[in-house]
């Protein structure tokens, strides 16, 4: 299969959409082979615009999804970002497309967390063999607790439902002015993408879409 034809044809058609509007994020989903991010059984399936099993009961994001989370975080390079739930680690790869900056001294890195070791080291995995692995950490932990070691961070990216409360860790370690981008709402339907900026000692949050996504297990989460 030609992929790099197929991906350019997905992101061409998220353009049209007018889902994809920025460069940046554009070139990341150009250059990252979400094809190289999938098992063997859907690797076919990758540019396809449609959420896809990983195993265990999770999924990749459909890119749609990829793309609108990046738009709406805002990453720049030099961004320290960290991302609850893994999963595959193409969307760690995308963070890190639009975070690392290069010279003999990079600026920029992705902490990424992930509950099922299983998915943890097949994610390091894939994104050593895509050549991410410098800018990537993949923890294998609770994700609802955050990563406090690198804490404060520029920008965190969620990919798990949470409850109506958002895991307080996660707002804890978020640098003044920074974002948050997390889907919100019910364990299973009435879930929405929240956009939340830290102002000081307010947030500000903004209600951006429906969306359905997988329930994020944890203290601050949902029980497993």
């Amino acid at each position: 299969m030609d992929f790099e034809e197929k991906r350019k044809d997905l992101v061409q058609n998220l353009i049209n959409r007018k889902v994809l509007t920025t460069k940046e994020v554009i070139d990341a989903m150009l250059k990252v082979p979400r094809h190289q991010f999938l098992p063997k059984d859907a690797i076919s399936s990758a540019y396809i615009d449609s959420p896809l099993s990983i195993g265990l009961g999770q999924t990749i994001s459909a890119p749609h999804m990829n793309a609108m989370m990046c738009e709406y975080l805002e990453l720049k390079k030099g961004d320290k970002v960290l991302e609850i739930g893994t999963g595959s680690g193409y969307h760690a790869a995308l963070c890190a497309e639009l975070v690392i900056e290069g010279g003999l001294n990079p600026q920029g890195h992705v902490y990424t967390i992930e509950r099922h070791k299983k998915l943890a080291d097949r994610a390091r995995k894939n994104l050593e063999e895509t050549g991410y692995g410098n800018f990537v950490t993949v923890i294998h932990g609770d994700g609802t607790l955050g990563y406090p070691e690198h804490a404060p961070y520029d920008k965190i990216l969620v990919t798990a439902a949470s409850p109506k409360k958002i895991p307080q860790p996660l707002k804890d370690q978020l640098k003044d002015g920074g974002i948050i981008c997390i889907p919100a709402g019910s364990r299973e339907f009435g879930q929405n993408l929240y956009i939340i900026q830290k102002l000081g000692m307010d947030y500000k949050v903004d209600k951006e879409t429906g969306v359905r996504f997988v329930s994020l297990i944890g203290k601050y989460g949902w029980p497993d």
